[in-house]
């Protein structure tokens, strides 16, 4: 039996944008399945964010972070929770994750180094997919809270990462 060929080493950089990539199509993959009456309902007790709020920060986050990090990039414009459609929230979703991607290529090509967060790029994709996964956890449970339950497909579908991975590259 001939030995095995060893594998090539895995490309960091491009992992690192593949895996932010996925990240986000995780996101989308969450908001094509919210039922529209959860998007701007009431909290339960009146107390907390919207899931429209919620989405609206994770977006301004990453408006914030592009300011901070990456001051001569345009980024795209904020959110106002209070009027902020699920159809226009997905856009702007989409445009701040290309935006954050940018950021990342940039950070790579600059050895890694990421201006203003430290330690590095790979603290601050792991900072900022820590971020909107929480984020995507409150939103499924206040979908629920509010009588919208996604469905169990969706739940298990979040955590596909090979399918979701595949999405991501089309």
């Amino acid at each position: 039996m001939a030995p095995r060929k060893p594998k090539p080493p895995v490309d960091l950089a491009n992992g690192v944008l593949h895996c932010w990539r996925t990240h986000e199509r995780i996101n989308q993959f969450l908001l094509e399945a919210l039922p529209a009456p959860a998007w701007d309902a009431k909290p339960p007790g009146g107390k907390g964010r919207t899931i429209a709020a919620i989405v609206s920060h994770m977006h301004n986050v990453r408006h914030m972070w592009l300011v901070v990090c990456s001051p001569d990039f345009a980024a795209p414009e904020k959110l106002d929770r209070h009027t902020v459609t699920l159809a226009k929230a997905r856009k702007a979703l989409e445009s701040s994750s290309h935006a954050i991607e940018e950021l990342l290529a940039r950070s790579l090509a600059n050895g890694g180094h990421v201006k203003d967060f430290k330690p590095d790029v790979v603290g601050l994709l792991g900072y900022m997919i820590a971020h909107e996964a929480h984020h995507r956890g409150q939103i499924c449970m206040q979908a629920r809270a509010l009588g919208h339950q996604l469905p169990t497909e969706v739940g298990f579908g979040m955590w596909d990462w090979p399918k979701r991975s595949k999405e991501a590259l089309r």
